[in-house]
């Protein structure tokens, strides 16, 4: 008998309506060769779909509103419609009270389906963070949310062919990174980095470099401590106890100035800019933001909402595509992980 093969189910926030999310969404699903990886399952709204549709002349005909998840059809853009206001959308300016309340209706949705196991993936489109802290909704973006919602412990990983980086610290201001850093805090983002690579990535024996916090990796002591008493001994704990192939701390220049990291799996940065500013330098429009260490699978692209460029047409969807293949590619290793290791 001939089965066909259940297709993965991604699931889609909106992201900020008035930014690029939307538009760099249906361009990917308008590319009806793509949909034969994927069923795309949007939480939001046919009327935001058929709004954008229409601002970039898109020829799409297969936007299909549902009400169930028994209603998920192939081949269509499934949309739940979450909220029941018929919405000028054009109206709501980026600074308006209500731009954060449809972006984390969307996120609600979507996260309670991934858990449930509604959707296998969710692929989370950007968010302007300071209109998120709506009423309720109290976390400060996408990955602050997860990590309350579903199970295990969260690391920002940003994933690239060439180049994979974590952080041990994520938005918070820089004057505090230092405070924040700690021995039981920089081992445990190794652990969920070197999990993250063997069950995620199939990387049998994970080489991971760890980035110092100050320039030249203290001087010995002469700009700053923070190698010496936190990173260092966190690294040779893993390096020597459990024979982790952990090495640092590398000053993060020199580090990525020579190339060295492609002598690497993966590179753990203690704070936001120190991993994102070379990440960013060398894979823009093609990197992905992952939420490694949880019970299920979360991608984003590496882009904000750009606001400068939104409702143009000309944002390039190449991040989000990958966001997408992504998600898939985790999930399937994820599978074929637990197969073999049961």
């Amino acid at each position: 008998m001939n089965h066909k093969k259940r297709k993965i189910k991604v699931g889609f926030t909106t992201g900020d309506i008035n930014g690029i999310g939307l538009e760099v969404f249906l361009k990917v699903c308008c590319k009806k060769k793509l949909l034969d990886f994927f069923t795309p399952i949007l939480f939001g709204s046919t009327n935001l779909c058929f709004y954008y549709k229409k601002i970039f002349n898109m020829e799409i005909n297969n936007i299909r509103e549902i009400k169930n998840f028994k209603e998920i059809i192939d081949y269509k853009i499934n949309v739940f419609n979450i909220w029941k206001e018929n919405i000028k959308f054009e109206s709501i300016k980026i600074n308006h009270p209500e731009s954060g309340k449809y972006p984390m209706l969307s996120l609600k949705k979507a996260v309670k389906a991934l858990k449930e196991g509604k959707v296998d993936v969710l692929v989370t489109a950007p968010v302007n963070k300071k209109h998120m802290n709506f009423k309720n909704f109290s976390f400060f973006g996408h990955t602050e949310y997860l990590q309350n919602i579903l199970e295990g412990e969260s690391l920002m990983l940003m994933i690239h062919d060439i180049l994979k980086i974590a952080t041990v610290t994520n938005h918070i201001p820089l004057k505090k990174v230092s405070s924040e850093l700690n021995i039981k805090k920089i081992m445990k983002s190794i652990k969920i980095l070197r999990q993250s690579l063997i069950i995620d990535f199939y990387i049998e024996k994970p080489k991971i470099a760890v980035l110092s916090c100050n320039p030249h990796s203290g001087d010995n002591g002469l700009i700053g401590n923070e190698e010496k008493i936190k990173i260092k001994p966190a690294i040779d704990n893993l390096f020597q106890k459990k024979g982790w192939l952990i090495f640092g701390p590398y000053s993060s220049d020199s580090f990525f100035g020579n190339h060295n990291y492609r002598n690497f799996d993966a590179v753990l940065a203690m704070y936001h800019d120190q991993g994102l500013i070379p990440f960013k330098t060398l894979t823009f429009n093609q990197g992905v933001n992952f939420t490694a260490g949880l019970s299920h699978i979360r991608t984003s692209p590496d882009h904000g909402v750009a606001y400068d460029i939104a409702k143009k047409g000309i944002a390039n969807e190449k991040s989000f595509e990958e966001a997408i293949f992504n998600a898939i590619k985790i999930f399937k290793n994820r599978k074929e992980y637990m197969k073999f290791s049961s």
